[in-house]
């Protein structure tokens, strides 16, 4: 029989974050993919393993609504700024930051490197009572502090 605990009362709930991109308007993000953070190993000649000593860099997705149109715009402009001729200052900073029920930010994560590789349109279908469409981009970054 496993172990008997109780959680504390003020569970950090997923639908209290916030994602800001330095030099972008308040963006209404309603999804943002898990960030992971991993340092590869080396294998090391008496058979173990070791840290190589650095990050590797990452990607999430994240999902604003389509109807959001200033947004989605924002978002296209800086999609647009990784292409040819990529623009120097693509690469941005993110801070994610989760909340716990009462405001108390439990976590912060900063993102360095922040740019959009990737845009997606709204799965659509017919015959469906209607699920809000949104356009899905793909952020890569090259460290989280």
């Amino acid at each position: 029989m496993g172990a008997k605990f109780t959680l504390s009362p003020n569970p950090i709930l997923t639908t209290n974050y916030r994602l800001q991109v330095v030099g972008l308007p308040d963006i209404p993000f309603v999804t943002v993919g898990g960030v992971e953070s991993e340092i590869p190993k080396v294998e090391i000649p008496d058979k173990t393993q070791a840290s190589s000593g650095r990050t590797n860099p990452g990607e999430f997705e994240v999902a604003v609504p389509a109807h959001e149109f200033a947004a989605v715009a924002a978002m296209d402009l800086w999609f647009q700024e990784g292409q040819d001729p990529i623009i120097p200052s693509y690469k941005k900073t993110g801070n994610l930051t989760n909340d716990s029920g009462n405001n108390i930010s439990v976590f912060n994560t900063t993102l360095i490197g922040v740019w959009v590789s990737k845009k997606g349109t709204p799965d659509l279908a017919m015959g469906e009572d209607g699920d809000m469409s949104v356009i899905t981009y793909t952020l890569c970054y090259d460290d989280i502090l």
